[in-house]
């Protein structure tokens, strides 16, 4: 069995797009490994939040987590500032990482345009992720394609950290499903569906009502053709909507295209949004029970305790091999 870590922040409501590229993964995941599975609260925090929409964040995040089918029993689901040895790591690797390569980060590059102050925690963030995954020397990391850079960062502390204290950390493998990986925005093809954008007719919440679901699919951006066709290069607004039918149906792209040869965009976009509703309602009737059943703090400490023995462990050896009084 791998150890599997993965994380998702809680800076805003989860969006259709961490249901198919991450939850959904993690639910088939715990079968078959040790997961670690946790709300990156401390990462949510390297850009400003307002407290109270914050904690709702991650209280919301954490029962649609359960609602999706993440099982307790079978995997530990976890706030990230409730295992205090992801901060003590965090720092620890901050001081192997080289200047160098935060400031290679596009990720950084990113979320700092523009601004005229930046955190130092935007920038130092990609150690603690490092440190996230290290302390429970996962061999296997969920991770889409925007975080690959940081994954790679991970693997080369690892590696440094083994090469000068001694062999402690595995290093750490990316994993990424061929398909579903990166569900794309509604409203821009070329930019990944996010929670965080401006725009909220641009991305499909998870807890969104049916008809706000069916609204915004109705409006969203297609090309001035009409043939249902998966073509991600001439097509890529058109090929986004027929891969999130994909995942919400289990219908193949081929069976999309045929089912809606001549129709055009409107008969496919109407099935679409009865297709996302009906796979999201579910969800939400769970997370609603989850919500109101009060359970959510016996599952964060269940989840922590579970961490903590593993990530404790990890930190006192680490803590030793660097000299420290432990």
């Amino acid at each position: 069995m791998a150890n599997v870590l993965s994380g998702i922040q809680s800076s805003g409501q989860l969006t259709i797009g961490n249901y198919i590229g991450a939850l959904r993964n993690y639910t088939k995941l715990q079968h078959e490994h040790d997961c670690y599975f946790m709300v990156v609260d401390l990462h949510s925090v390297t850009l400003p939040q307002d407290p109270a929409t914050l904690r709702e964040n991650i209280e919301s995040a954490v029962a649609l987590f359960i609602a999706a089918g993440i099982d307790t029993s079978k995997a530990a689901v976890f706030l990230q500032s409730h295992v205090p040895a992801h901060a003590e790591l965090g720092w620890l690797m901050t001081t192997l990482t080289y200047m160098g390569e935060l400031e290679r980060m596009t990720q950084f590059k990113d979320k700092s345009a523009g601004k005229d102050s930046i955190g130092a925690g935007l920038f130092t963030y990609p150690s603690l992720m490092a440190a996230d995954i290290l302390l429970y020397k996962a061999t296997m990391v969920p991770v889409g394609d925007d975080q690959k850079q940081h994954l790679e960062l991970t693997r080369d502390l690892a590696n440094r950290f083994n090469n000068r204290f001694g062999e402690t950390f595995p290093i750490p493998q990316p994993y990424t499903p061929e398909v579903g990986a990166r569900i794309m925005s509604l409203d821009d093809a070329s930019k990944k569906m996010s929670k965080s954008s401006t725009n909220p007719a641009s991305f499909i919440l998870m807890l969104d009502e049916p008809a706000v679901i069916r609204k915004k699919i109705s409006r969203a951006v297609t090309d001035s053709g009409r043939e249902v066709k998966y073509d991600p290069q001439n097509k890529p607004e058109v090929s986004n909507l027929m891969s999130i039918y994909s995942e919400c149906s289990n219908m193949s792209i081929a069976d999309i295209e045929a089912k809606y040869e001549g129709q055009g965009y409107g008969p496919f976009k109407k099935d679409l949004a009865e297709v996302v509703v009906a796979l999201l309602e579910p969800i939400q009737q769970r997370y609603r029970e989850i919500r109101e059943s009060g359970e959510i703090a016996k599952i964060l400490r269940e989840g922590a305790e579970k961490a903590s023995a593993t990530a404790n462990a990890t930190l006192r050896e680490v803590k030793e091999k660097m000299g420290f009084i432990v």
